[in-house]
């Protein structure tokens, strides 16, 4: 119990730490600039200039820690990763020899072949299911709770999750009591357990269902916010007009919200790109589920060959930089439009 005390005793610290460096750069900064560029003695055009160079300066007061902290922690690491694909294990310059290597790979095709199902299957799903939760929720009573209980899986992590799933999918030998859900299902149905992780294609698409659960309350939260954007009185008269609920839908309500539809599939696709606990705490990339997160990562920490993993790592972030760049332009563009 003590260990746990301290642990907590140090965070506060921390925290406090790190709040009264916040304070205290702000304040001094702002009075540094205020004591230098002062109008206490100008006059006239210089001024004028003086507090111009102010209204310029300050505002970069406060965005230099951002800026610092992101190259640091991101602008930087990119640059090293890029620069570390072109050596081999030992630092030896290997030019493009490691990305030679990865598309000759059979685990990397692999990999590719699962994110492919990956992209195509959880955007799509986890969308559709977000989109039709979120207009059917809006007609109960009790949808707020219905959202909150849809919602609630955003608050676990994916390797929380993982563990979660991992008693829904667990299995053990015929004639013995079964503790996961599915299996427990398909033997009361008078048919065998499943070793349902260790079946090629089928494992990856229920790995998938874990992220699609998660992911499905992103997208309803966001579409429910823009279905509520939808004039009502366009509702109103397509009912006078004779439309039934699924002419509503399909013909107002998504050419309506299209828009952000297109955002949260973006979103989501991006997620998946980079998915990795849910394979790495699930199964590690056995049985055919290995994708190129988790590639990656045994290529960096487990064989620890820099360059290898690096090329991986280098390979995923170009796969992920022009949905990231459309998705920017998009909505950058529909903030122009308002």
């Amino acid at each position: 119990m003590s260990d746990i005390l301290q642990q907590i005793f140090g965070a506060l610290i921390a925290i406090a730490i790190a709040l009264a460096g916040t304070v205290a750069y702000f304040w001094g900064s702002n009075w540094l600039l205020d004591k230098f560029l002062g109008s206490n003695t100008a006059t006239g055009d210089d001024l004028t200039r003086r507090d111009n160079r102010r209204s310029q300066i300050r505002p970069w007061l406060f965005l230099l820690p951002a800026l610092l902290f992101l190259s640091v922690y991101l602008v930087y690491p990119v640059i090293e990763t890029f620069r570390l694909s072109f050596f081999d294990k030992n630092e030896n310059f290997v030019g493009f020899a490691n990305y030679l290597w990865a598309f000759g790979d059979g685990n990397f095709q692999q990999s590719i072949f699962n994110n492919i199902l990956w992209l195509l299957i959880v955007p799509s799903f986890a969308t559709a299911f977000g989109l039709v939760i979120a207009v059917l929720a809006d007609k109960l009573w009790w949808g707020n709770i219905a959202k909150s209980l849809v919602f609630m899986p955003m608050a676990i992590s994916f390797v929380g999750a993982s563990v979660i799933w991992k008693f829904v999918y667990d299995y053990r030998a015929a004639g013995e009591q079964q503790i996961g859900v599915l299996n427990a299902i398909v033997t009361g149905l008078g048919l065998p357990p499943q070793a349902w992780i260790t079946i090629p294609v089928w494992n990856s698409v229920l790995l998938m269902v874990i992220l699609i659960w998660i992911q499905a309350g992103f997208a309803m939260v966001i579409l429910s916010a823009a279905l509520r954007g939808v004039p009502e009185e366009t509702l109103e008269a397509a009912r006078i007009d004779g439309a039934n609920g699924f002419r509503i839908f399909f013909d107002i309500m998504i050419p309506q919200i299209w828009g952000t539809i297109v955002v949260v599939w973006t979103t989501i696709t991006i997620v998946v790109l980079k998915v990795f606990d849910i394979i790495f705490a699930m199964t590690n990339g056995q049985w055919d589920t290995e994708v190129l997160a988790n590639f990656m990562f045994k290529w960096m920490f487990v064989n620890f060959d820099y360059g290898r993993g690096s090329t991986v790592a280098v390979i995923i972030m170009l796969a992920v930089l022009p949905i990231m760049i459309w998705n920017i332009r998009r909505a950058n563009a529909e903030e122009g439009t308002r």
